[in-house]
């Protein structure tokens, strides 16, 4: 799976369609429509906006 941020192969599965990317540290959806996660100190996601050209 490669990494709708930075391009990157450095992926892992966390979940059901969830990955995670070790380069730049997010975590991706990869059903439907791309939906990107920064993961916060606390653990938890907080969504980054994912459209059109802000992924590249």
């Amino acid at each position: 799976m490669q990494c709708p941020i930075c391009r990157g192969k450095q992926t892992g599965k966390v979940g059901s369609d969830q990955y995670y990317c070790w380069s730049c540290y997010v975590e991706f959806s990869a059903s439907g429509e791309s939906e990107v996660y920064e993961i916060s100190e606390d653990g938890n996601l907080m969504a980054l906006n994912t459209t059109g050209d802000d992924l590249s």
